[in-house]
């Protein structure tokens, strides 16, 4: 799922390749992802994009004529050049490794690249593509006159990666509620922009347990939470900026520390291992010793 590090990144691509750029048209492959009906995604052809922004685990394309494009990733939803590529975008068939060193090439069983859904060009010749490699359609696109008028917006709580959010924000999200931690990380009306991968690594760096309830930790252990949901979230922001956006899911899964570590040595040396635990309809990970005090959290079968 994308979530806010590597959807600003993303904004940011798309803001420096198509501010200026008119819209030359819309092909909607997939019509359940048009939210809004009465305004079919066609009708922003002409539109010239003023700029391009995130809202949580959203992003917005403004137009000139008072209208915003925005689209919800949802689970599965990403973006990718196609056509021919402004060269600001391009990026070509490579790939590199986490370090940035020389290309290596593309595994030859590679999955299949997911279809696009949606198809918006630009004048200049760049082709926007939005895609949803799941197999239930997540990918969400409204046409607006203010981004707030998407529910999913409108319902967002603070946003960690807002350098105006404070431990007073975090607290009237957090503090004293009876739920546990990693879902009220993970509750967009709580607190926007963060999702399963970095809800791990932020009560791993906090060294917390996921299950805990916000109401059973005392202050130092809530001036942890504040510190690592911030550090973590801007932290990765600035590691994601300048990243092409057909490279960003790779290196948010090079940086994870636990998530999706299963089995690997605990990164804080600590001696233990990484484990998997289920939470809602999916799995996280974390580390017993450095966070449950030696408990192993219960993982669903099959």
């Amino acid at each position: 799922m994308p979530e806010s590090p590597e959807v600003q990144a993303l904004a940011d691509e798309l803001d420096a390749t198509l501010r200026g750029r008119a819209v030359g048209g819309v092909d909607v492959v997939e019509f359940r992802v048009t939210k809004t009906r009465s305004r079919p995604l066609t009708t922003i052809v002409g539109g010239r994009v003023l700029g391009v922004t995130r809202h949580g685990k959203l992003f917005a394309i403004e137009l000139d004529g008072s209208e915003f494009l925005v689209v919800s990733l949802g689970r599965h939803g990403w973006a990718r050049w196609g056509g021919d590529a402004p060269e600001a975008a391009a990026t070509g068939t490579e790939a590199t490794d986490a370090a940035g060193a020389a290309p290596v090439a593309a595994a030859a069983d590679a999955e299949p690249p997911p279809p696009t859904l949606v198809s918006l060009e630009f004048d200049g010749g760049a082709v926007l593509e939005l895609t949803d490699a799941g197999g239930w359609v997540s990918l969400g696109c409204f046409v607006v006159d203010e981004p707030n008028e998407v529910a999913a917006i409108a319902k967002h709580g603070p946003d960690p990666a807002d350098p105006a959010f404070t431990r007073e924000d975090f607290d009237r999200a957090v503090a004293g509620r009876r739920k546990q931690v990693k879902a009220i990380l993970q509750e967009q009306e709580s607190l926007a922009g963060i999702g399963n991968a970095y809800s791990d690594e932020i009560l791993f760096a906090a060294r917390l347990s996921p299950v805990a309830h916000a109401s059973t930790l005392a202050d130092d252990e809530l001036q942890r939470l504040y510190e690592a949901t911030t550090g973590t979230i801007r932290g990765a922001i600035e590691a994601r900026s300048g990243i092409p956006i057909d490279r960003l899911k790779r290196a948010k899964v090079d940086a994870m520390q636990v998530h999706g570590r299963t089995g690997e040595p605990c990164p804080g040396g600590c001696g233990g291992e990484v484990r998997d635990f289920s939470f809602a309809s999916t799995t996280a990970q974390y580390c017993p010793e450095c966070q449950t005090g030696g408990e192993i959290l219960p993982l669903k079968e099959g």
